[in-house]
């Protein structure tokens, strides 16, 4: 086979294998620790919890032979005081390249390096080396034969964006128009991702009162404190998803579109002062359960249904060298003893089975005398924190019904109903939702329960399990169709 044609089918592989990714949750490690573990400690402690994506701060080296075979992928730093140096020099940043990252590949799994962390809103003297420091890390990628394994990018802080809500209106700091508009070009030219640190916390704490807890800890608000862009009619029923649109929305507004968003921070802490009230362990183990499901429940932003963002939780330690209150040094869900500070799981609770034998033939739907406005308070709940799946219900998808509220909640109460039951779920969802016998599935819908018409049991998933089966499974569809069309012309060259 020729070196092309090589090339090709390596480049058609590599396109399949990208686009069957779906949204993942990982960890952020940092270095301000006194006390921190070993590297094999870190990683005992990885696999214990099964998380499978990591974020180091730096490229510590112990770490990465630590991690090495582990099959853990795992995004590594420049950090901002190496940053002038790598972006003033094409052969600084050749070094930085074969010292942490090519000499560690393939045996650890590196798949991302963040350029700096909040470059432009912490170190602005830096901001003119970031995009040559950027290029000039790529093409050290390139001839080390790793630039389609590795990818770089640039964390932002939300201080990027001055007026975050409404979402369609925002828009980046126009200070740095000049920085953004090739910054925005390089990620687009290497399919990279916009790096955000999303911290529903300051922007609760800074907002004085602004918007309730309820909406930064992905709770559900009652029908007088639905929050909505009023130039979409969206609904946003948590913050998180506010801060990603609001992203998504300045990049458009530079006309770039297609360019997906990686969370790269986002947590909060479970410790604080005498004037840190909404520090503390219940909103902390609040936040972070919440966020995890909704991440992996793939159910996307409200402008961005399709586009989940992968976020990397912070953080794993506490970080008691940081500056600042009191909060600053407790964002950490594990003491350095290796004991948690408050139980997490980071697996993806809307895989779980739906086929409950004991529960066959039992439906629990919407009370069709409920009012709009508290159904549609518990399908936000059941769809966000709840971690129901909600993708069959997502406008275009088998069990949408634009205009009947009653038809959607009753596929997402019953989907929950049917996960949780074993472990004490309950239909009622505060008198919106009554136990049935009559199967509510209709045409491709297929609830949970059901037993079809032959009388043998029809699982969930012969509708959609998840948004990212059905993802996947439309990029299958879709990818063997690609296949089948260019491997011919390939196999020409």
């Amino acid at each position: 086979m020729s070196p092309r044609r090589l090339e090709a089918v390596a480049a058609l592989f590599m396109l399949m294998l990208f686009n069957a990714s779906g949204a993942f949750v990982g960890i952020n490690i940092g270095t301000g620790v006194s006390d921190l573990p070993s590297a094999s400690d870190i990683i005992s402690t990885l696999k214990a919890m099964k998380i499978q994506h990591v974020r180091l701060v730096d490229s510590d080296h112990q770490m990465l032979v630590a991690l090495a075979n582990t099959g853990i992928e795992v995004m590594v730093g420049v950090p901002n005081d190496q940053l002038l140096r790598v972006g003033q020099s094409r052969p600084a940043a050749a070094d930085w390249v074969n010292k942490n990252v090519a000499a560690y590949t393939p045996a650890t799994n590196i798949t991302y390096i963040a350029v700096g962390d909040e470059v432009l809103t912490s170190i602005p003297n830096a901001a003119l080396v970031l995009v040559p420091a950027l290029q000039f890390l790529q093409s050290a990628l390139l001839a080390a034969n790793l630039n389609t394994q590795v990818k770089l990018s640039s964390p932002h802080s939300m201080d990027m964006i001055p007026k975050a809500f409404p979402p369609s209106t925002a828009t980046f700091n126009s200070t740095w128009s000049s920085v953004m508009l090739p910054y925005l070009q390089f990620l687009k030219s290497t399919g990279s991702s916009f790096m955000l640190n999303a911290q529903p916390y300051y922007s609760y704490v800074g907002g004085q009162g602004v918007f309730p807890l309820e909406y930064a800890l992905f709770r559900s608000l009652n029908p007088n404190s639905q929050v909505a862009d009023p130039n979409t009619n969206l609904f946003y029923t948590n913050m998180f998803d506010a801060m990603v649109d609001a992203a998504y929305n300045s990049m458009k507004a530079m006309n770039f579109t297609n360019i997906s968003v990686i969370v790269t921070a986002s947590g909060w802490p479970w410790r604080g002062g005498r004037n840190e009230p909404a520090a503390d362990v219940d909103n902390a183990l609040a936040y972070n359960t919440n966020l995890i499901r909704h991440v992996l429940n793939n159910s996307g932003t409200p402008s961005q249904p399709n586009n989940q963002a992968s976020t990397y939780l912070f953080e794993l330690f506490n970080e008691d060298r940081r500056a600042g209150p009191v909060s600053e040094q407790n964002w950490g869900i594990m003491f350095t003893n290796a004991s948690a500070v408050y139980s997490l799981t980071f697996e993806d609770v809307a895989t779980n089975n739906t086929d409950s034998p004991a529960l066959r033939g039992m439906f629990c739907v919407a009370n069709s005398s409920a009012a709009h406005s508290a159904l549609k308070q518990s399908l936000d709940w059941v769809c966000g924190p709840g971690s129901a799946n909600c993708s069959a219900i997502q406008p275009g998808q088998q069990c949408y019904k634009a205009d009947d509220i009653v038809a959607v909640a009753s596929y997402a109460f019953n989907d929950y109903y049917h996960r949780t039951q074993a472990s004490g779920g309950t239909c009622n969802f505060n008198g919106t939702a009554t136990i049935s016998s009559t199967d509510p599935s209709h045409g491709s819908c297929v609830f949970a329960g059901s037993t079809g018409a032959n009388g043998s049991n029809i699982d969930a998933a012969a509708g959609p399990v998840s948004q990212d089966s059905f993802a996947s499974q439309s990029q299958s569809c879709w990818l063997t169709y690609l296949a089948a069309v260019l491997l011919p012309v390939v196999l020409l060259m």
